[in-house]
């Protein structure tokens, strides 16, 4: 394995007995987008996450909000914001809220007097298919929606995209009054089996923004079992519409663990990008989401 210095761009970690995940309790089944949590529906920290990466140079960590109930959003930022004071770790929190809420304001604020708080994350991912929907409507569409997104600049927030590429026309359009507020679009976009020219397209929209970059990530959402031509494939369509100066390679553990292990899932983003030049490949897999995310770090 290559050596390429890691700043995982995507991360998740929890405690179960001491915030509440109501994706991570039982019952469970199957027929979710992302089919059965049951395996990785256990306490979740910083060994446990060293184990899997393995060999791997880890220089710093992206947490990104992981599904905690909604009444303890703050309390999972509180939470990794001690872990980072007392390890280095994580070097950044994406933490959560709901954007529609007409309080967010406040929330926000909360979230942005943690030092480690480098923006928000709210799952919005809406699909016609019931069993790929996460909401039971496309809430990217309500005006309070818009509200709440436009409050992100004012907390210094970026926001952490993840929705499906038919919400991404609309999208574009409410991103590009606000070229203030970074967007990371989470899982290269949520490709669905299919909907390949959607996905593209809307795609492209996006990355007309030079304030929009995308994680080569969370394959495993969509294409499972995923196999690493349908990797090269995503990974480098994200690559050639983005530029390797906004694509950032991360992991999405211990979530994609459901779909392969850590070295599998690590090794197929080595081998799709292995043909770019050492200075590229070092900004996808570190460089950029240590400027992107403002961590700050020495690489």
């Amino acid at each position: 394995m290559e050596k390429l210095p890691f700043v995982d761009a995507h991360v998740h970690l929890w405690d179960l007995d001491h915030i509440r995940y109501p994706w991570l309790t039982p019952p469970f089944a199957d027929d979710g987008p992302n089919g059965s949590v049951e395996p990785i529906a256990r306490t979740y920290l910083l060994d446990d996450y060293r184990a899997d990466a393995g060999d791997w140079d880890v220089r710093g960590i992206v947490h990104v909000d992981a599904g905690a109930a909604t009444a303890d959003a703050l309390k999972e930022t509180r939470w990794l914001q001690t872990m980072a004071d007392r390890e280095g770790l994580p070097s950044a929190i994406i933490a959560f809220a709901d954007l529609s809420d007409p309080d967010v304001d406040t929330l926000l604020g909360q979230h942005a007097a943690h030092p480690n708080v480098r923006g928000i994350r709210h799952i919005v991912n809406w699909h016609r298919d019931p069993r790929r929907t996460y909401t039971p409507h496309d809430v990217t569409q309500d005006e309070a929606w818009g509200r709440g997104y436009a409050r992100l600049a004012a907390h210094g927030l970026s926001f952490d995209l993840q929705a499906y590429p038919g919400q991404f026309p609309g999208l574009a359009r409410l991103i590009e009054r606000h070229p203030e507020t970074p967007v990371m679009i989470n899982h290269m976009g949520m490709c669905v089996p299919g909907e390949e020219r959607e996905w593209r397209d809307g795609l492209t929209a996006l990355a007309r923004l030079p304030h929009v970059a995308i994680k080569l990530s969370g394959i495993g959402f969509t294409h499972r079992p995923w196999t690493l031509d349908q990797a090269r494939t995503l990974v480098r369509t994200a690559i050639d519409l983005f530029g390797t100066d906004r694509a950032m390679v991360a992991s999405d553990f211990p979530t994609d663990k459901l779909f392969g292990s850590f070295a599998e899932t690590l090794g197929a983003y080595v081998t799709a990008t292995a043909d770019f030049t050492e200075a590229e490949r070092r900004a996808m897999f570190a460089g950029n989401a240590n400027r992107l995310y403002r961590l700050g770090l020495t690489l």
